[in-house]
């Protein structure tokens, strides 16, 4: 199929075509993140930035309207379509992994006749799974410009590729596609409770300015089930779990005085589900728009505020490589839900390095805890991520 460059898609011409793509694409590469960090900083000149429009900013509530919602929505300057999920071979064997792509557009309207290499959007992808039983997490990344046929969203509906990388949407179910030398992601998803928007009012605030926030919905429990490879000379292991699908987008989210977030999305074993967001300060405080949002068994969500939520942080890790001192243990709390939770990462050193999309150096992992919930005791797993800890990420996003 042309612009999908799945395996059993691609035939003889599809891997010519990927084979020159991958020779060729260093210097393509180094353009792509040069643009993407020049549009991000706002560096690039209004002429090829802006074209004839203007991004659209998130001001108010959104009419929604699914399945088409969960595509593209190229009129916002930045998307992202994030998976994780922590994952159980046959054998006992346990994993965590996640697969996002993000779009992030470098300029608003195309040349009035726009050739297949006029770039309008950079595509990127990050792929990670974290091996449990041989401690150790392995990492992918891609970048690419949309045309032709090299990456893209539907505006339709979920239907995300960046080359041989997809997400897409068929019927109830979200299947993931992801291929690199010495790893592989193969999984249906089907969601257990219906789609929540998060924030109050409809959207999800990021700081005071006008603007400054998100769309954001999750489908925040799936089943998981498929394959996995996480070694170039292994085979493919079966696998089932748990799964979490977030989708953000917006023109103006962070502010240069935020240095970057901390990100929790937790599944407790009595079935509500827990997202916490805090997005930092330079000066060392929180921003007062950071939230939360609580699902309960039935599906039914609630907004919380940040004065609702308490995290407090046990111990650090740091990192040997990029000397980011990060959290690596916390205690969470929502007294108003009677939640109290222990958590810490399932392996210290999740961090990620994506100098060669991005240029963000972040931790991303698998986590699991104990705790109560409206007084009884309850297990709790899923994942976080730390921003920031690295470099700062103010006004990137």
């Amino acid at each position: 199929m042309m612009g999908r460059w799945g395996d059993e898609e691609m035939g003889k011409g599809g891997r010519l075509r990927w084979a020159l793509f991958t020779s060729t694409t260093t210097a393509m590469k180094r353009l792509l993140r040069i643009i993407f960090f020049f549009s991000i900083l706002g560096f690039l000149p209004p002429s090829s930035i802006a074209g004839d429009g203007e991004w659209a900013r998130v001001v108010g509530p959104r009419v929604w309207t699914f399945p088409r919602d969960h595509g593209a929505h190229p009129e916002y300057r930045t998307e992202w379509w994030y998976f994780t999920g922590n994952l159980q071979g046959d054998a006992g064997s346990r994993y965590g992994y996640q697969l996002t792509f993000f779009r992030q557009g470098v300029r608003y309207g195309l040349p009035a006749t726009p050739t297949p290499w006029d770039i309008r959007d950079v595509y990127l992808a990050h792929f990670a799974i974290t091996d449990l039983s041989k401690k150790k997490i392995r990492f992918s990344e891609k970048i690419s410009r949309a045309g032709p046929g090299l990456a893209g969203a539907s505006t339709e509906g979920l239907d995300v590729w960046l080359l041989n990388w997809s997400v897409r949407m068929k019927g109830n179910g979200i299947f993931l596609h992801a291929k690199s030398q010495d790893m592989e992601l193969e999984l249906k998803l089907i969601p257990r409770k219906p789609l929540i928007v998060h924030g109050l009012n409809g959207f999800s605030k990021k700081g005071p300015g006008e603007g400054q926030a998100s769309y954001y919905t999750s489908f925040t429990d799936l089943t998981a089930q498929g394959f996995i490879k996480t070694d170039a000379s292994g085979n493919r292991v079966a696998v089932k779990g748990k799964s979490w699908f977030d989708h953000e987008f917006g023109s103006n989210q962070l502010a240069a005085e935020q240095k970057g977030w901390d990100w929790f999305s937790l599944r407790l074993s009595d079935g509500r589900d827990l997202m916490i967001y805090f997005l930092r300060l330079k000066d060392g405080s929180i921003e007062p728009a950071s939230s939360g949002t609580l699902i309960e068994l039935s599906g039914a969500a609630q907004h919380l505020k940040l004065a609702e939520i308490s995290v407090s942080v046990l111990n650090r890790w740091k990192s040997p490589r990029s000397q980011g001192f990060y959290p690596s243990r916390w205690k969470v709390k929502v007294p108003s839900a009677q939640i109290e939770l222990d958590v810490m990462p399932l392996l210290a050193d999740q961090e990620l390095n994506t100098e060669g999309s991005s240029g963000i150096i972040y931790w991303e992992g698998a986590v699991a805890g104990q705790g109560t919930s409206r007084g009884r005791k309850v297990s709790c797993e899923g994942y976080v991520e730390l921003t920031g800890y690295a470099g700062s990420l103010g006004g990137l996003f």
